[in-house]
């Protein structure tokens, strides 16, 4: 008999994956790479929109997608998407905790002083990076618990692991997230199953679209003193591509890591491992 961890990641059919933040560059290039192995997929976005137009790409590709509006911070929200995914197919195989962001109000600069951040907005963050990645885990846990097996993948970040300047309640908040990942891996394979796993990708710097400004100049496309810096600090001398990604949350979410639990994987190219000497 074949062991399960034997198995390709590259192979998911038959499962279905649910992809909060969905919409986003990442996440959206995380819900085509599901699809692409087979994986019936749940794009899950606070914008409709958005999370309609990329399950409309995977359909247009011959995979099984469906776009759903989702408030992570909103419960019932949440449990509505659930709702919708059973209907449409059946059952919940993963759940990828990809919702999160930044805001500029809760960012420190020349005139803003850490002293002076406002709580409002750094709640906004807390609430977003973390709770957004709670909530999801407790009505789609509850499912992966009823049914004995499943996997959720959440999406930390190198701040977790070496703080960045002028963030503090994304590094604090994203650091909760690799200690939520720990415990709720313990949690459910204790409580409810070992056959259901938790883990977390820890991507380092990706240009996306809220950040490209603030590593690259709007109007030369040259590289900004952060941007700089940061490469200065990543040995692989680049900024990470959406593809970077896909190789790690396959195999997170495949068979072939079976014995992993708990762990948070960087996926930054040296950054962490870089001393700057």
């Amino acid at each position: 008999m074949t062991n399960p961890s034997s198995r390709s990641s590259k192979d998911l059919s038959g499962t279905v994956a649910v992809v909060t933040g969905g919409g986003g560059v990442l996440c959206g290039a995380m819900s085509r790479a599901l699809a692409e192995v087979g994986a019936k997929v749940a794009v899950l976005d606070l914008k409709p929109d958005g999370a309609e137009k990329v399950a409309e790409a995977i359909r247009a590709e011959g995979g099984e997608a469906l776009g759903v509006g989702c408030d992570v911070l909103d419960r019932a929200s949440v449990e509505a998407a659930a709702e919708k995914t059973l209907k449409a197919f059946g059952r919940v195989d993963f759940l990828v905790n990809g919702a999160g962001g930044n805001k500029p109000q809760a960012t420190t600069g020349a005139d803003a002083a850490f002293f002076d951040l406002p709580a409002d907005a750094l709640r906004w963050v807390f609430d977003l990076n973390l709770m957004g990645v709670v909530l999801p885990s407790q009505v789609f846990g509850k499912l992966m618990a009823a049914q004995k097996r499943g996997v959720i993948l959440n999406i930390a970040s190198m701040n977790a692991i070496r703080p960045l300047t002028r963030i503090p309640a994304y590094s604090a908040a994203k650091a909760g997230v690799a200690n939520f990942t720990q415990w709720l891996a313990v949690h459910m394979a204790q409580e409810y199953s070992p056959e259901i796993r938790v883990n977390a990708i820890a991507p380092g710097f990706f240009l996306t679209n809220q950040n490209r400004f603030l590593l690259t100049d709007k109007a030369t496309g040259e590289l900004t003193p952060r941007g700089r810096t940061i490469l200065d600090h990543t040995p692989m001398k680049r900024f990470g591509a959406p593809e970077d990604l896909m190789g790690t949350m396959l195999w997170l979410l495949s068979p072939a890591s079976a014995f992993v639990t708990g762990i948070i994987v960087p996926v930054d190219g040296g950054y962490s491992a870089f001393g700057g000497v």
